[in-house]
This record gives C-alpha cells, sequence and structure tokens, in this order.
C-alpha cells in the first residue's frame, strides 16, 4: 500500500471493493463513486486487488487500458491493467455473441489485439523493454473487450477509479490468431468498427502507444510488481484498436480486423 493511501483505511478501501463487487453481481448501476477516490494508482490496485479476492471466479488474463498524459501520477505509469475473468471470456462463434452490459452504467466496446503467452514470465523481473517482452513467447489472436461498470462516469473520474472496478472491464471475446505476427509490421495491422452498421471508428495496432510490444511489456513488469507475475496461458487484451465506443443493450457491434476475420457481438443486460 501506498504512503498516501494513509488517507484511506483498509477498512474503506475494503468498502470501496465490496461496494462494487456487489453492484457488478447483481447487475446494479451505482450514482457515484462509492466512497473517496483512491489518492493515487498504487492505491487504487490495492481496492482491485481486493476486489479480485472477493470474485468468485478465476483471472485468466488482463486488459491494458492507456492513461493520458495529463492523468498520469508519481509512478510513472502510462497504462493500467484490469483482470479478465474465466466466466468472461468467450470464443468467438462466427455467429452474435451476446456479452453483458451494466444498464445505467457504462457500457463500451473496444477492438483489441490479444496476445496468449506460451511461457511463465519470470517472477523476479520487474520491469521489460519492448523488445524484451516481444523476445518472451506469445500467440496472438484478434478480440473485443466488453468495457462496462456499474458507474457511468468511471472514464471520466479517470484512471485511478477506472483500476478500482476491475479496469473498467466486463469481458473479453477471443476470435482467430494472426500467425507470426513479430514477423508482421503492426501498421498493417488494421481494425474498424461498426455499431449497428454505422462506421464508429478506424484503426489497428499502431493506434496503440508504442504498439504492441509496448503494451505487452507495461503488463509484464506492473503485474511482476503487483506480485502477480504472468503465466504461460495468460492473455493480455493490449488496448483499444479503434477507440472506445458506446454500446446499449440491444445493440450490436461489428469489429472487422482486415485479413484476420470479424467478430460480430450484441449487447444484452448484466444481472
Amino acid at each position: 500500500m501506498s504512503p498516501q493511501a494513509g488517507q484511506q483505511d483498509s477498512q474503506a478501501l475494503s468498502a470501496i471493493a465490496q461496494s462494487f463487487v456487489e453492484a457488478r453481481q447483481h447487475g446494479r448501476s451505482l450514482p457515484d463513486f462509492p466512497g473517496q477516490i483512491p489518492p493515487d494508482l498504487v492505491t487504487a490496485y490495492d481496492v482491485q486487488d481486493l476486489a479480485i479476492a472477493r470474485w468468485p471466479d478465476r483471472v485468466v488474463g488482463w486488459k491494458v487500458g492507456y492513461i493520458a498524459a495529463e492523468r498520469r501520477d508519481a509512478s510513472g505509469d502510462d497504462r493500467l491493467l484490469g483482470p479478465i475473468w474465466s466466466r468472461a471470456l468467450w470464443n468467438a462463434t462466427g455467429g452474435i455473441d451476446e456479452f453483458p452490459i451494466y444498464v445505467g452504467g457504462f457500457g463500451a466496446v473496444e477492438a483489441e489485439y490479444v496476445l496468449r503467452l506460451e511461457e511463465d514470465a519470470p517472477a523476479d523481473k520487474l520491469h521489460w523493454t519492448p523488445e524484451e517482452a516481444a523476445a518472451l513467447p506469445a500467440r496472438l489472436f484478434i478480440g473485443v473487450e466488453i468495457a462496462s461498470s456499474p458507474l457511468a462516469t468511471i472514464n471520466q473520474l479517470g484512471p485511478r477509479v477506472v483500476i478500482s472496478d476491475f479496469g473498467n472491464n466486463n469481458g473479453l471475446i477471443l476470435g482467430p490468431e494472426i500467425a507470426d505476427w513479430r514477423a508482421r509490421d503492426e501498421a498493417a495491422l488494421k481494425a474498424e468498427t461498426f455499431i449497428d452498421g454505422q462506421l464508429v471508428g478506424t484503426g489497428g495496432a499502431t493506434l496503440l502507444p508504442g504498439g504492441l510490444r509496448t503494451a505487452y511489456a507495461f503488463a509484464l513488469g506492473r503485474s511482476a510488481r503487483r506480485g502477480r507475475p504472468l503465466k504461460r496461458g495468460d492473455l493480455i487484451a493490449t488496448g483499444n484498436a479503434t477507440g472506445i465506443h458506446d454500446i446499449a443493450v440491444g445493440q450490436q457491434a461489428t469489429i472487422r480486423f482486415e485479413g484476420f476475420g470479424e467478430i460480430r457481438c450484441r449487447a444484452i443486460a448484466a444481472g
């Protein structure tokens, strides 16, 4: 726990975590952040860890989110992590896959390039360069992150709030593999997102600041520093590749990855 966390004792942090867990379990929205916003990212991860301990499922990976320069703190992190749960990981069927969002909260879809580790990361390596990360074997897949929270203002309130509520993650749809990804020019990995047939975002791997390897390096380092070193089989959703696109219950998203297929999905109510 960070020194600044003295402003909030463990009981207060636990209450925040419990509020988010209960809201998610019952499909309820939250009108406001349930307590005092953590003073820094490290304390926000304390809240996330408390919530992870209460959630009745197994972590199978992590979503990576970007932090704008004006919203960073003394940690220097330019990204954040949130857990992906076993029961909220779906393989794309080729049809229209349904996914849950919180009515009255926040709901969005994000095109993702998703890494899956083929080896354990060394637990004692706390800092990684993009080049070092690229040397750790991993496979790459296309995917869609379901960004949803009981708190509608989660992104407006900033990264400390996002981290506190599972990184604003509510699932991942995993699509086909992109073979030999290290040998590819990331500029050639392109994607576009449609909501109800309307184009809402374009981009690809290069929309991610620093690209796939930088996101990979961050996930490896921050996870190790949290005492959660990544293991073989863990997934890393590297960040939104076409933007963050709001979606409501009943709307359908189509995410196309040029040359690698598309994922079609529809939002339903969580709970």
